[in-house]
């Protein structure tokens, strides 16, 4: 008789997935939002909505993060690693997509 791994047919919970995107977007925009609120003084050339910019792209790297958590953690013995890498990595993951977010967002204005 074969075993069969109940792992490997484990379906993706949109739900869960959701949750993780939504809760890894909320980090980021409440990093940067509180970033953007200590400028006084913004440079006149930025322009007036010059906020617009990072505080949609820092909350969609955070959410990109999320999910990646998400997929990591999901996924992490049908890639072969163990849940604590697992975690380790998409920390580390998530870390790096919101300090990058961060840049593509801040470049141009608080970001030289």
């Amino acid at each position: 008789m074969v075993q069969q791994n109940n792992y490997q047919n484990q379906p993706v919970q949109v739900a869960a997935a959701g949750r993780r995107a939504l809760t890894g977007a909320a980090f980021g925009l409440a990093l940067i939002a509180l970033f953007l609120a200590g400028v006084q003084h913004p440079d006149p050339a930025w322009g007036k909505l010059w906020m617009i910019r990072p505080l949609l792209i820092v909350p969609m790297a955070g959410a990109l993060g999320g999910l990646i958590n998400y997929m990591l953690l999901h996924y992490h013995r049908r890639l072969g690693i163990h849940k604590a890498v697992a975690v380790v990595l998409s920390a580390l993951i998530y870390l790096v997509g919101l300090w990058l977010g961060s840049v593509l967002g801040l470049v141009g204005t608080l970001w030289d």
